[in-house]
């Protein structure tokens, strides 16, 4: 990343492992953990460049839509595993930052430099969308979540996102 901006690699870039035949053979927990796992790098450094932890985030997105600390908590615990003490954490770190307020039972709020911040995440969060999803059609990717959704059904997984 140079100067604050993503560069979008070329398509004619990318070449794929295998062939066909071969790419049916490769088992799905490496390719979506080695997914995961690039897309969360990539993510995280983006927000770390802007002073912000994943976690921390989340919360910024939840406060901008007036949800109340519990309300955030509620949805944002299941979020990679990370549990309730992680996004109560995050929550007390950007109220000390002075980042956004809280009051019981009140909807979280952007403080006027929490929104600006959020406000810059939100656009960072939309180039890096633009750079995952290069050279991808919006049909390939809905098909890709139904087969993955399908797979996590197929083990009795459980999977949500809001």
């Amino acid at each position: 990343m140079d100067n604050g901006t993503l560069t979008t690699p070329q398509a004619d870039e990318f070449t794929y492992s295998h062939d066909d035949a071969g790419l049916a053979a490769q088992p799905i927990g490496y390719w979506s953990r080695a997914a995961s796992d690039a897309v969360v790098t990539r993510i995280r450094g983006m927000l770390a460049e802007l002073g912000l932890a994943q976690p921390q985030w989340w919360v910024l997105h939840q406060a901008s839509t007036g949800r109340t600390r519990a309300e955030a908590v509620a949805v944002l615990q299941g979020y990679l595993a990370m549990g309730a003490p992680v996004i109560e954490d995050a929550v007390d770190e950007l109220a000390a930052r002075a980042l956004l307020t809280q009051a019981p039972s009140e909807p979280l709020e952007l403080t006027d430099t929490g929104r600006e911040l959020y406000e810059r995440a939100a656009a960072r969060q939309r180039e890096t969308r633009e750079l995952i999803h290069a050279g991808i059609t919006d049909e390939e990717y809905v098909r890709t979540l139904k087969v993955l959704q399908r797979m996590i059904h197929n083990v009795d997984g459980k999977a949500w996102h809001h």
